[in-house]
């Protein structure tokens, strides 16, 4: 469960995390094949067998090596599994151990960490590397997921829930929740930007929080639907030149790409989509998803819109209408709905639903200006380049931020397969902007006056 602002996590549910992560990757893998687990060599992926060994290391590394000094488990481990040191198209290449050993690996590694936990509460130092090394191994959990995805591979099979009958159960679930047409208007003001010293963790690049001007504007209450942007598709928004920037003109030529990843015709026109070895029919009132900022982009400029700044995307998120005025209230929520934890009728997050549901589900995680799913379902691009805040400083993984200033698009809210323990409002996400395979679709916003 998402903490509320000022929770503190104690030792147990510390060890509680690093179980529930590790047992996540285990079955992420689990039934595929050794073909499978090293899968193809593609730019956009990681074979499976170093990605798990990798997250072990990063653990071991950061909490066990730095945090408590203790002595490397296998001599070999830097040179196997250091991904800053180790370039990507190699790591096929690499003498890995069996898959047997690199699982006695990760059980070696939470045992020990589980170890370190029971001892007593941790210090400062402990707790924060045993955070971030969980939401590490959290982060690659999402990404082996859309892995499954992109390579074709079948649905995963979870002993948690994650088969979508909670949703299914609560009604909040079906393609056939009712779409919620039209702008919020979000009032001018100014704003504090990014994470405040309150929260019990964030990430590098969102500190510290600063204020920025933001004039009034309208947003889109859900993400763009699939029945929307199979509009735009079927109007030849791929093939028109003057809908496209400079760069996404030579990605699309480039990929080929005539419609979003993962979508067909079939033989009666009708579109379809393949959800990791399965194809299905459109559901009209999903978000769009597996479309990367140049479509967006596109899409954007086909229906008179644009995508929002990050800034914007916050504010519509987290801030809250000063009765008093039309303006924004200095104090901001931790969540859209406020600072409480999550519920399922909250957020569509965990694997719980196993995909996407319909935009017009769970009304109880609108944010104070009525925007709906700001958290959960998909990740949303935006048009802001990722770079970093004023003051910034890197954390002590220095490689986690720095080296992608400048080159990525900020993305925001978090996905089905996203872990709502490390979410909040202020988290950001980034990838490059010809990107397809990432959980993202996107809302956008009425054009500037």
């Amino acid at each position: 469960m998402i903490e509320s602002r000022h929770a503190v996590v104690t030792a147990a549910e510390l060890a509680e995390w690093v179980d529930d992560a590790r047992q996540r990757t285990f079955e992420l893998v689990a039934d595929l094949s050794g073909q499978q687990l090293m899968g193809p060599r593609l730019s956009i992926i990681n074979p499976l067998l170093w990605e798990i060994g990798h997250q072990a290391w990063f653990q071991e590394k950061w909490v066990l090596r730095h945090a408590c000094s203790k002595q490397m488990i296998r001599d070999d481990a830097d040179s196997l599994w250091d991904s800053i040191e180790i370039a990507h198209a190699t790591r096929w290449d690499l003498p890995l151990p069996s898959y047997e050993d690199t699982l006695a690996y990760l059980n070696e590694v939470r045992l020990r960490v589980l170890e370190e936990l029971e001892r007593g509460e941790p210090g400062e130092e402990l707790g924060y590397f045993i955070r971030y090394t969980t939401f590490h191994e959290d982060m690659h959990a999402e990404a082996m997921t859309y892995t499954r995805q992109t390579l074709g591979y079948s649905q995963p099979k979870f002993s948690a829930p994650g088969d979508g009958e909670a949703f299914e159960s609560s009604g909040e679930g079906g393609a056939g929740e009712r779409s919620l047409p039209g702008d919020v208007e979000i009032p001018a003001g100014e704003f504090m930007l990014g994470a405040t010293t309150d929260e019990p963790f964030v990430f590098d690049n969102e500190k510290w929080a600063h204020p920025v001007t933001v004039e009034s504007f309208a947003i889109a209450r859900t993400a763009v639907t699939q029945s929307e942007f199979a509009v735009f598709a079927d109007e030849g928004g791929y093939r028109r030149r003057e809908l496209w920037s400079e760069e996404g003109w030579r990605w699309r030529e480039a990929a080929g790409a005539d419609h979003p990843a993962y979508w067909r015709r079939d033989s009666d026109g009708a579109w379809r989509r393949r959800h990791f070895d399965d194809w299905v029919s459109l559901e009209p009132q999903l978000p769009v998803i597996h479309v990367n900022w140049h479509e967006a982009l596109a899409y954007c400029r086909w229906a008179g819109r644009r995508l929002p700044s990050e800034a914007e995307w916050e504010v519509a998120a987290a801030a809250k209408p000063d009765p008093r005025g039309s303006t924004l209230r200095q104090r901001k929520r931790s969540f859209p709905w406020g600072d409480v934890p999550a519920t399922l009728q909250k957020v569509n997050m965990d694997w719980q639903a196993m995909g996407c549901i319909g935009v017009g589900a769970l009304s109880e995680g609108d944010s104070a200006f009525g925007c709906r799913q700001m958290i959960g379902n998909v990740w949303e691009w935006t048009h802001s380049v990722f770079l970093p805040y004023p003051g910034f400083e890197a954390d002590p993984y220095k490689e986690y931020s720095e080296p992608w200033f400048g080159t990525r698009k900020v993305l925001r809210g978090g996905s089905w397969a996203t872990r709502s323990r490390m979410l909040r409002n202020t988290l950001r996400n980034f990838f490059t902007p010809d990107r397809r395979d990432v959980l993202a679709g996107f809302r956008t916003c009425a054009p500037l006056k």
